[in-house]
């Protein structure tokens, strides 16, 4: 049975943009492994709430059911040990996970800075929905978390900095090679 990929799309269905769900494509690309996507909106939850998810991405593999990128990296890795691996390792798993942990804070970093632009990519009802579940979550109009943007950038570029100073003084991540 072919793998299956929820992936958060906007108004146009061939344009998903969840970099969570892009980790999943990336790693499946990585482990030459195809899978059917299947495009998700923030309206949809009751398509993934038998998976026991109410966000994206959701991996199926047969009846199989996995949710949060991190984990379906794992699974990946675990499920298919006959195709390159991800981490290349104990060691490479410890890394990958440090950098998904400052991944997601450097995402969360950039939402702030978009997050009055997303509903115009939206359809109407995922708009709707979107503006009052993050107005609510944050207690202001999207416009107000966006006003402060230009400094915020600052903000942003700074956490990148250790990724940036790290490829200054080595090649890879792992050191002189690729993990």
């Amino acid at each position: 049975m072919p793998l299956k990929l929820y992936e958060l799309v906007g108004a146009d269905p061939s344009r998903p943009f969840s970099p969570y769900c892009w980790r999943i494509r990336m790693a499946l690309a990585h482990k030459g492994l195809a899978a059917e996507t299947i495009p998700w909106c923030f309206t949809e939850k009751s398509a993934i709430a038998p998976h026991g998810s109410e966000k994206v991405p959701v991996l199926l593999d047969g009846e199989r059911a996995v949710v949060d990128s991190w984990t379906i990296a794992n699974y990946l890795e675990d499920a298919y040990p006959d195709r390159p691996s991800l981490f290349g390792g104990d060691g490479g798993r410890a890394m990958g996970r440090m950098l998904n942990w400052w991944g997601d804070g450097v995402i969360g970093g950039i939402s702030s800075l978009i997050i009055a632009d997303i509903p115009l990519n939206l359809k109407p009802e995922d708009a709707a929905y979107f503006r009052k579940s993050r107005e609510a979550r944050f207690g202001k109009p999207l416009e107000e978390i966006m006003a402060s943007r230009d400094k915020a950038v600052e903000g942003f570029r700074k956490s990148l900095d250790p990724l940036r100073l790290t490829l200054r003084t080595q090649h890879f991540l792992g050191g002189t090679a690729a993990n």
